[in-house]
């Protein structure tokens, strides 16, 4: 990987964890999604299953669906999506089939990550849409967001 596609993800995660931090302040849980099409943000989205009540309103499936809606098709070829959490099988099943090619996340989820921590759909022969991912970009970043937010409810419950 070229320093340049480093300092875009480090960057593009940067920007997704300022938007991941903005949940906090509706209550909901702080993980954030950008979808990037060359060097320009065509989508992005904070979590709102809370706020919508709404167990799909992931930030991964809003920002997809956004970006599909803008760019008047649900093939979104040519562009990263940058998660500050590994996506749920949920959320990776929409990858593949809006055709992205490459997800970039922080944290790793030992408890529902679909990249790798407890399945790996990225790398499935038998689907038609594999996705190359680059995982734990700025991950200390984004696991003290969560834990901070998740000692804020502790502390308050």
């Amino acid at each position: 990987m070229s320093d340049s596609s480093v300092d875009q993800d480090t960057y593009f995660m940067r920007t997704a964890l300022a938007l991941a931090a903005q949940a906090t302040a509706i209550g909901e849980v702080p993980i954030a999604a950008v979808l990037v099409q060359g060097s320009e943000v065509i989508a992005s989205s904070h979590n709102f299953r809370e706020t919508w009540q709404d167990p799909t309103a992931h930030a991964e499936l809003i920002a997809i669906r956004e970006a599909a809606k803008r760019c008047g098709t649900w093939r979104l070829l040519d562009t990263t999506l940058y998660v500050t959490v590994e996506p749920c099988p949920m959320c990776l099943g929409a990858v593949i089939l809006a055709r992205i090619p490459r997800l970039v996340f922080g944290a790793r989820d030992a408890k529902a990550g679909a990249c790798g921590s407890v399945l790996d759909f990225s790398r499935n022969s038998r689907l038609n849409h594999q996705v190359t991912v680059t995982g734990c970009v700025l991950e200390q970043d984004s696991q003290a967001l969560l834990k901070d937010f998740f000692r804020g409810l502790r502390s308050e419950g």
